[in-house]
């Protein structure tokens, strides 16, 4: 049945003088009928087409940056090339162990030059991506009125096709694995020793709001700061209070809502960060709370939300799985569980924990002397012990979370708000070149 303001209406109705029924009825609007599923259907394949345009900004913004970089790294070969064969010309009048260190050198960085041919490559097909989106959207918005003479169908395949060439397309050039991280970068020293900082990774460009959450127990209030530069003198900011407490210092901001565990459960909250109201929460089954399967530190770590390139993900445990960690992907609308993985890592033994490109990284320790000692990979089900040096520059750490657009990770290190920049490591097969 349509809605009411879509279908026939009684406006007005009496008897006449025969004793008859007599009623004015309002007619629906023209096209209406045909207009209502369809209507729907482009809506949401609108908001679809609106978010992968979301992901390619953030695509594009990583990739011209990186590019840069990259095409320092040519010039430097390029030079580097020549000058080596400046020195095959004239070796003989050359200390035969220089030449060789020389060679040692070139042969060192030939490996990255099909790496870096196929990233100028992948940098046009984000520019021809964004080309395909603009066109699509045109056509979507063009056709919000005049559904009936296009073909909803195929539509609907150029954005599934466009969405699963996007999705390809990042997962070759932003992920890979973690091989090291830098020296802590500190931002700012403010606050208790426990507590969580962040910013959004799916922000359109020009948004560089800063979230900040003092405390680990019982409290609501969250400073929401304009800018990067705003967070680091302390100034221009707005306090937002939560309808709930929250627990643990595991909260994460991503495409503008705020998640957080409710204190004294095993209830996650997604806060509007625009509403100012909680759109949607929902109870992890099983989970542990209250302490049950914190990290080592305690401080009600029970669940840990993160985000990465795949999405919006929980770490935490059950009594079912023994106390070992629990990783579930989320569906961040709905904060239903999409799907699961048993680690085989006890929880109490991990210092913290951060996601990069579906892989779950864990530290041994909280505090200093510690480093990334466990990885699970959620795309084969696996893992691996690895040793890859955490430098923890004031004690101990409460808080540790990547960003994937900023590509560094966040961290709350005993009142000092520290950054830390990563590097992954990417595999060329012969497809990619």
């Amino acid at each position: 049945m349509p809605r009411p303001d879509e279908g026939w209406q009684v406006f007005t109705s009496a008897q006449d003088a025969d004793g008859k029924c007599v009623c004015t009825v309002v007619a629906p609007q023209q096209s209406a009928c045909s207009r209502d599923a369809r209507s729907r259907q482009l809506r949401q394949l609108l908001e679809k087409v609106q978010n992968i345009s979301q992901t390619i900004e953030v695509l594009d913004l990583r990739t011209q940056r990186d590019l840069q970089y990259i095409r320092r790294i040519e010039d430097q070969m390029q030079a580097l090339e020549k000058h080596f064969q400046q020195v095959q010309e004239n070796h003989k009048d050359l200390i035969y162990k220089n030449y060789q260190e020389m060679r040692k050198k070139m042969e060192d960085l030939e490996p990255l030059i099909p790496v870096l041919e196929q990233y100028k490559a992948d940098t046009s097909l984000i520019v021809q991506f964004k080309e395909e989106l603009r066109n699509l959207s045109a056509v979507l918005s063009q056709i919000q009125d005049e559904i009936g003479g296009y073909d909803y169908e195929e539509l609907q395949r150029r954005v599934l096709d466009l969405e699963s060439r996007l999705h390809t397309c990042m997962q070759k050039i932003i992920c890979g694995k973690l091989t090291s991280l830098s020296n802590p970068l500190t931002i700012r020293t403010s606050g208790s020793r426990f507590g969580a900082w962040m910013t959004d990774p799916l922000a359109p460009s020009g948004d560089n709001r800063v979230w900040y959450m003092d405390g680990f127990l019982n409290s609501r209030t969250v400073r929401e700061y304009r800018s990067m530069a705003a967070f680091i003198k302390g100034v221009d900011f707005v306090l937002l209070r939560l309808p709930h407490p929250w627990a643990g210092t595991g909260q994460v901001v991503y495409n503008d809502s705020l998640y957080f565990n409710k204190f004294q459960s095993n209830i996650v909250v997604r806060y509007g960060l625009r509403t100012r109201t909680i759109l949607v929460q929902n109870a992890l089954d099983d989970a542990g709370s209250n302490n049950m399967f914190p990290y080592l530190w305690g401080g009600y770590s029970d669940i840990d939300l993160m985000v990465d390139e795949n999405g919006l993900w929980a770490a935490y445990s059950t009594i079912g799985k023994g106390g070992n960690i629990v990783l579930a992907k989320l569906n961040p609308k709905t904060l239903q569980i999409i799907s699961t993985w048993d680690t085989e890592f006890s929880k109490r033994s991990a210092g913290e924990a951060f996601m990069i490109c579906g892989r779950l990284y864990v530290t041994n320790s909280h505090l200093t002397g510690s480093k990334v000692y466990f990885t699970y990979d959620t795309n084969t089900s696996s893992y691996e012990y690895i040793d890859i040096p955490f430098h923890i520059q004031y004690s101990h750490i409460s808080m540790l979370d990547y960003n994937p657009r900023d590509r560094v990770l966040y961290a709350w290190n005993n009142g000092h708000q520290v950054l830390y920049n990563v590097t992954l490591s990417h595999l060329v097969t012969s497809n990619n070149v």
